[in-house]
């Protein structure tokens, strides 16, 4: 039968993004931050999800520095595990708090069905890195014992993705080389180079210094007109879409409750997804197949005649003989 369940999958989460991280070619991972935004980006066609902190304390009406509980976060994480049915690798931001926190979001994180987790190594609580000048690093080994906590506390499949704003922080290239290949050491399994720059010549320093050591992994925000061919040349393992979706849906509802409030349903109505394509999305005529087979093998077993279980009393010889 068919199913609204699109989670269920053969091979684990964190088998199946190792496997993107490991493909010749970059792999691109579309940001999500609900159950919806998750399944358009799997009809799309991405082949793993990020589940952003921004995206998702944005569309908790809270602000991208740690305004919004791990719990809660974790909370919509499994919407999207859910939801899209593609591997997750889910922002963690800085671990909320140390080491501990760091391990029990993990804990939790894989129990929900995410492929992974992407710590990084500023000081909690933190600001969204493209806001802003203050951001402050933290230790390294600091982060190192998060990490090592980390990975001692999952499954060897799931995925550890060490971030570090070195370059954010404008402490250079030479420390950004420094913190990832401590990271490295403590159990990462790839390295996030972030950079909020225009072009992207930072990330292109630091893939010639770092050669094939760990994976790479980036997200290219500001940086966007950057060729897609360019990214393959400079060996990025995986490219984050990390926010588009989420600015898409402000840019969209807020246009559309202008156009309502000043010309009315009439307006609107030619542009936006029809109640059908919001069926159809979300399995709707699956569930209706569904009923109808369930609800006819309901009938079948009521119809079906009793089987009369015929008695069988003990004798006294029977009874002497138990006795």
């Amino acid at each position: 039968m068919s199913e609204n369940f699109p989670g269920r999958t053969g091979a684990t989460a964190g088998l199946r993004l190792r496997g993107l991280l490991a493909d010749p070619q970059p792999s691109y991972l579309m940001g999500a931050h609900d159950g919806l935004s998750a399944r358009i980006a799997a009809e799309a066609g991405f082949t793993g999800v990020w589940a952003s902190g921004l995206c998702m304390s944005t569309v908790l009406g809270a602000r991208d520095s740690d305004e919004i509980s791990w719990a809660e976060l974790l909370d919509l994480v499994a919407r999207i595990v859910e939801g899209g049915g593609l591997p997750v690798l889910v922002d963690a931001d800085t671990g909320y708090g140390n080491f501990n926190t760091a391990r029990r979001f993990a804990a939790r994180a894989e129990r929900i069905g995410a492929a992974g987790m992407c710590l990084e190594d500023k000081v909690f609580p933190k600001m969204n890195s493209y806001f802003g000048d203050s951001h402050p690093l933290a230790p390294v080994g600091d982060m190192c014992a998060k990490l090592a906590a980390c990975r001692d506390q999952v499954d060897a499949e799931f995925v550890l993705v060490a971030r570090t704003e070195a370059l954010i922080a404008g402490a250079g290239l030479a420390e950004a080389l420094r913190r990832a290949e401590a990271y490295r050491q403590a159990g990462a399994d790839a390295i996030f180079i972030h950079s909020r720059r225009r072009t992207v010549d930072e990330i292109a320093e630091f893939t010639a210094e770092w050669g094939a050591r760990l994976p790479l992994v980036i997200a290219p925000t500001t940086y966007h007109t950057v060729p897609r061919a360019t990214f393959a040349e400079l060996g990025i393992a995986a490219v984050i879409w990390a926010n588009q979706s989420m600015r898409a849906a402000v840019a969209a509802m807020r246009q559309v409750c202008r156009s309502l409030l000043a010309d009315g349903a009439a307006a609107v109505e030619p542009g936006i997804a029809s109640l059908r394509e919001l069926f159809d999305l979300m399995g709707y005529p699956e569930l209706e197949a569904d009923e109808a087979h369930y609800t006819a093998l309901a009938q079948k077993w009521s119809d079906a005649k009793p089987v009369r279980v015929q008695s069988h009393s003990m004798s006294d010889e029977d009874v002497k003989h138990v006795s």
